[in-house]
Protein backbone atom coordinates (compact mmCIF):
# COMPACT_ATOMS: atom_id res chain seq x y z
CA UNK A 1 0.00 0.00 0.00
CA UNK A 2 1.89 3.36 -1.35
CA UNK A 3 0.55 6.02 0.03
CA UNK A 4 2.02 9.64 -2.25
CA UNK A 5 2.47 12.98 -2.12
CA UNK A 6 1.93 15.24 -4.73
CA UNK A 7 4.27 16.62 -6.90
CA UNK A 8 5.47 20.10 -6.76
CA UNK A 9 2.61 22.89 -7.13
CA UNK A 10 3.13 26.30 -9.31
CA UNK A 11 3.08 28.44 -6.06
CA UNK A 12 5.48 31.75 -6.58
CA UNK A 13 3.67 33.62 -4.03
CA UNK A 14 4.39 31.40 -1.49
CA UNK A 15 0.57 30.86 -0.30
CA UNK A 16 -0.53 27.99 2.20
CA UNK A 17 -2.77 26.84 -0.32
CA UNK A 18 -4.59 24.02 1.42
CA UNK A 19 -8.06 22.74 0.28
CA UNK A 20 -8.13 25.59 -1.73
CA UNK A 21 -9.14 24.50 -5.85
CA UNK A 22 -7.54 25.14 -8.50
CA UNK A 23 -4.00 24.81 -7.36
CA UNK A 24 -2.32 22.94 -10.43
CA UNK A 25 1.55 21.35 -10.62
CA UNK A 26 4.11 23.17 -11.58
CA UNK A 27 6.41 22.03 -14.42
CA UNK A 28 9.10 20.54 -12.22
CA UNK A 29 5.78 19.04 -10.99
CA UNK A 30 4.83 17.50 -14.08
CA UNK A 31 8.29 15.80 -14.35
CA UNK A 32 7.56 14.52 -11.17
CA UNK A 33 4.12 13.08 -12.14
CA UNK A 34 5.97 11.92 -14.70
CA UNK A 35 8.76 10.42 -12.95
CA UNK A 36 6.10 8.82 -10.55
CA UNK A 37 4.44 7.47 -13.24
CA UNK A 38 7.34 5.39 -14.66
CA UNK A 39 8.36 4.13 -10.83
CA UNK A 40 4.93 2.95 -10.43
CA UNK A 41 5.27 0.15 -13.79
CA UNK A 42 7.33 -2.03 -11.41
CA UNK A 43 4.39 -2.70 -9.19
CA UNK A 44 1.21 -4.56 -9.81
CA UNK A 45 -1.25 -2.05 -9.55
CA UNK A 46 -4.75 -3.07 -8.15
CA UNK A 47 -6.46 0.36 -6.69
CA UNK A 48 -5.50 4.38 -7.57
CA UNK A 49 -7.43 5.91 -4.78
CA UNK A 50 -6.50 10.30 -4.70
CA UNK A 51 -7.69 13.13 -3.08
CA UNK A 52 -10.13 15.30 -4.82
CA UNK A 53 -7.33 18.28 -5.19
CA UNK A 54 -5.92 19.33 -8.39
CA UNK A 55 -2.67 18.85 -7.38
CA UNK A 56 -3.18 15.18 -6.33
CA UNK A 57 -5.30 14.78 -9.71
CA UNK A 58 -2.71 15.55 -11.84
CA UNK A 59 -0.22 13.77 -10.13
CA UNK A 60 -2.22 10.67 -10.35
CA UNK A 61 -3.05 10.89 -14.33
CA UNK A 62 0.39 9.22 -15.77
CA UNK A 63 0.10 6.40 -13.22
CA UNK A 64 -4.09 6.00 -14.28
CA UNK A 65 -2.29 5.90 -17.78
CA UNK A 66 0.70 3.67 -17.53
CA UNK A 67 -1.43 0.91 -16.09
CA UNK A 68 -4.69 2.22 -17.79
CA UNK A 69 -6.52 1.98 -14.41
CA UNK A 70 -9.47 4.44 -13.04
CA UNK A 71 -8.53 7.07 -10.40
CA UNK A 72 -10.84 6.78 -7.57
CA UNK A 73 -11.67 9.90 -5.59
CA UNK A 74 -11.68 9.56 -2.33
CA UNK A 75 -12.56 13.25 -0.20
CA UNK A 76 -10.88 11.17 3.27
CA UNK A 77 -7.14 12.07 1.55
CA UNK A 78 -8.13 15.29 0.99
CA UNK A 79 -5.36 17.96 2.77
CA UNK A 80 -6.04 18.95 6.40
CA UNK A 81 -7.92 21.84 6.48
CA UNK A 82 -6.29 24.84 8.02
CA UNK A 83 -7.11 28.79 9.20
CA UNK A 84 -4.65 30.04 7.50
CA UNK A 85 -5.27 28.58 4.17
CA UNK A 86 -5.37 31.37 1.27
CA UNK A 87 -2.65 33.45 2.85
CA UNK A 88 0.90 33.68 2.84
CA UNK A 89 2.67 31.98 5.77
CA UNK A 90 5.76 32.53 7.62
CA UNK A 91 7.58 33.05 10.53
CA UNK A 92 8.78 36.23 9.06
CA UNK A 93 6.92 37.34 5.69
CA UNK A 94 3.52 36.07 6.37
CA UNK A 95 0.56 35.62 8.39
CA UNK A 96 2.32 35.24 11.51
CA UNK A 97 3.85 38.25 11.78
CA UNK A 98 0.37 39.87 12.87
CA UNK A 99 -0.93 39.69 16.59
CA UNK A 100 -4.10 38.42 15.65
CA UNK A 101 -2.76 35.33 14.07
CA UNK A 102 -1.34 33.70 17.49
CA UNK A 103 -4.66 33.19 19.08
CA UNK A 104 -4.73 30.02 16.72
CA UNK A 105 -1.81 28.89 17.86
CA UNK A 106 -2.59 27.82 21.38
CA UNK A 107 -2.57 23.93 21.50
CA UNK A 108 -0.14 22.32 18.85
CA UNK A 109 -1.22 19.06 20.29
CA UNK A 110 -4.46 19.34 18.70
CA UNK A 111 -3.62 21.22 16.31
CA UNK A 112 -5.62 24.93 17.39
CA UNK A 113 -5.31 26.10 14.01
CA UNK A 114 -6.83 23.49 11.96
CA UNK A 115 -8.00 19.68 11.55
CA UNK A 116 -7.91 17.78 14.56
CA UNK A 117 -4.49 14.48 14.44
CA UNK A 118 -6.56 12.51 15.18
CA UNK A 119 -9.52 12.85 12.85
CA UNK A 120 -6.51 12.87 10.48
CA UNK A 121 -5.23 9.54 11.18
CA UNK A 122 -8.68 7.82 11.26
CA UNK A 123 -9.79 9.47 7.76
CA UNK A 124 -6.27 8.24 6.29
CA UNK A 125 -6.27 5.03 7.95
CA UNK A 126 -9.93 4.71 6.37
CA UNK A 127 -8.94 5.66 3.04
CA UNK A 128 -5.64 3.65 2.94
CA UNK A 129 -7.44 0.24 4.01
CA UNK A 130 -10.21 0.61 1.38
CA UNK A 131 -7.27 1.09 -1.03
CA UNK A 132 -6.15 -1.77 0.09
CA UNK A 133 -9.32 -3.81 -0.16
CA UNK A 134 -10.19 -2.55 -3.50
CA UNK A 135 -6.86 -3.91 -4.92
CA UNK A 136 -8.06 -7.51 -4.25
CA UNK A 137 -4.77 -8.66 -3.52
CA UNK A 138 -2.98 -6.41 -5.71
CA UNK A 139 -0.64 -3.26 -4.57
CA UNK A 140 -2.77 -0.08 -4.34
CA UNK A 141 -1.07 3.84 -4.19
CA UNK A 142 -3.27 6.43 -2.58
CA UNK A 143 -2.05 10.10 -3.91
CA UNK A 144 -2.86 12.19 -0.81
CA UNK A 145 -0.56 15.54 0.95
CA UNK A 146 2.09 16.03 2.98
CA UNK A 147 0.84 16.70 6.45
CA UNK A 148 -2.13 14.24 6.58
CA UNK A 149 0.59 11.20 5.31
CA UNK A 150 3.09 12.52 7.93
CA UNK A 151 0.41 12.04 10.53
CA UNK A 152 -0.54 8.83 9.40
CA UNK A 153 3.23 7.72 9.71
CA UNK A 154 3.57 8.93 13.14
CA UNK A 155 0.64 7.14 14.15
CA UNK A 156 1.81 3.86 12.63
CA UNK A 157 5.58 4.13 13.94
CA UNK A 158 4.36 5.95 17.62
CA UNK A 159 5.87 9.27 17.18
CA UNK A 160 4.43 12.08 18.94
CA UNK A 161 2.29 14.12 16.59
CA UNK A 162 3.51 17.05 17.83
CA UNK A 163 6.55 17.58 15.70
CA UNK A 164 8.66 20.10 13.73
CA UNK A 165 7.02 20.88 10.18
CA UNK A 166 10.58 21.19 8.90
CA UNK A 167 11.86 17.71 9.80
CA UNK A 168 9.20 15.48 7.89
CA UNK A 169 9.98 12.69 6.38
CA UNK A 170 7.89 13.18 3.31
CA UNK A 171 9.38 15.14 0.33
CA UNK A 172 7.35 16.26 -2.46
CA UNK A 173 6.32 13.10 -4.64
CA UNK A 174 7.46 10.64 -2.02
CA UNK A 175 6.39 7.38 -1.54
CA UNK A 176 5.62 5.83 1.82
CA UNK A 177 4.74 2.38 1.89
CA UNK A 178 2.68 0.42 4.45
CA UNK A 179 2.98 -3.20 4.81
CA UNK A 180 0.61 -5.63 5.96
CA UNK A 181 1.24 -8.99 7.26
CA UNK A 182 -1.38 -12.42 6.47
CA UNK A 183 -3.82 -11.24 8.68
CA UNK A 184 -4.51 -7.77 7.07
CA UNK A 185 -2.76 -6.21 9.96
CA UNK A 186 -0.38 -3.30 9.40
CA UNK A 187 3.23 -5.15 9.95
CA UNK A 188 5.59 -2.22 8.71
CA UNK A 189 6.65 0.78 6.58
CA UNK A 190 9.38 2.08 4.43
CA UNK A 191 9.72 5.14 2.62
CA UNK A 192 11.13 6.10 -0.73
CA UNK A 193 11.84 9.46 -3.18
CA UNK A 194 11.63 8.16 -6.66
CA UNK A 195 11.74 11.75 -7.56
CA UNK A 196 14.56 12.81 -5.36
CA UNK A 197 17.01 14.38 -8.41
CA UNK A 198 13.75 16.99 -9.06
CA UNK A 199 13.68 18.11 -5.53
CA UNK A 200 14.13 22.34 -5.52
CA UNK A 201 17.44 21.60 -3.38
CA UNK A 202 18.88 19.27 -5.83
CA UNK A 203 18.74 21.94 -9.08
Amino acid sequence: MHVLRHGEVHNPEKILYGRQPGWRLSERGQEMASTIGEWSKNIDLGALHVSPLQRAQETAAPIAKAHNIAITTDERLIEASNIFEGKPFGVGDGVLRHPASWRHLWNPWKPSWGEPYDQQINRMLAAVFAARDAAKGKDAICVSHQLPIWILRSAIENRRLLHDPRKRECTLASVTSIHFDDNGFISGLTYSEPARHLLPENK
